[in-house]
């Protein structure tokens, strides 16, 4: 049996040797069991500690492929607030190009057909006052034809009723000159020398009355005619005829044509 040397504590300088070289045997032992795996230890374990990195070595780990690994969106280019989904309905360069012939078309179109609607109402206002006008001819001359004789007759014995009748189918300033007329003049005269004034249109024979429109407008119309006057009266032995031309203007109203003018010619 050995012989055991004990030594005190302190902190001599073989205290120090001691444990020095203790731990450098227990350093190494320990690098030792770090590489080179035991009889326990599996082939696993000793591939672990074999590829296991050296202290103070960069290690590089790459990603493996069914880790699924994606690259970052690179940013997009349209500008903000823009719908991709709105472009295809948005109308290209050759699109514009080709609406623009169509659009000047459909202006030119328009313009046309506004056209024709005007020329079309010029034309039916046009024949509508010809069609007046021509009714306005016939009309005016038939009531010529028939007011000359009341208007240039009258009889002593019943002037009021004479003279009423002419007024009635006279109008505006012509029937007030033919009331003061007939009231300061001829129905004076008319008295004093019991005169008798009978009128009547010329009318050849087994022809029409001798009336013809001079010119005509929808609303009035002037009338010649040929009037045959045959007068009697205290002043004059039998009768006298007179043949006179009277140009007679008639003014449409609501009450129908009326005569505003009479002129002997």
């Amino acid at each position: 049996m050995a012989k055991t040397t004990t030594r005190g504590s302190g902190s001599g300088p073989g205290t120090r040797h001691t444990m020095t070289a203790a731990a450098r045997a227990a350093a190494k032992r320990a690098e030792r069991g770090r590489r080179e795996p035991g009889p326990a230890a599996t082939d696993e374990e000793a591939r672990g500690r074999t590829e296991a990195p050296a202290a103070g070595r960069t290690v590089i780990v790459e990603a493996e492929e069914e880790v699924g690994w994606d690259d970052p969106p690179e940013p997009s280019q349209e500008p903000l607030g823009r719908d991709p989904r709105r472009e295809e309905d948005e109308p290209g360069p050759g699109t514009a190009t080709r609406r623009g012939p169509r659009r000047r078309l459909n202006a030119v179109l328009c313009v046309l057909l506004a056209a024709g609607l005007v020329v079309v109402g010029v034309l039916g206002w046009r024949h509508r006052e010809d069609v007046r006008a021509e009714q306005a001819r016939v009309q005016a001359l038939t009531a010529a034809r028939l007011a000359a004789p009341v208007v240039l007759s009258y009889d002593y014995r019943h002037l009021d009723r004479d003279f009423a009748a002419a007024r009635a189918r006279l109008t505006g300033h012509f029937s007030d000159a033919y009331r003061k007329t007939t009231t300061k003049v001829v129905g004076p005269t008319a008295r004093k020398y019991h005169g008798v004034v009978k009128a009547t249109v010329a009318q050849p024979t087994g022809g029409s009355p001798a009336a013809s429109v001079v010119s005509s407008s929808a609303d009035r119309a002037v009338i010649l005619l040929f009037v045959n006057q045959v007068t009697t009266s205290t002043q004059v032995s039998g009768s006298r005829v007179d043949l006179n031309r009277v140009r007679m203007t008639l003014t449409r109203t609501a009450d129908g044509w009326k005569v505003s003018a009479v002129d002997a010619l």
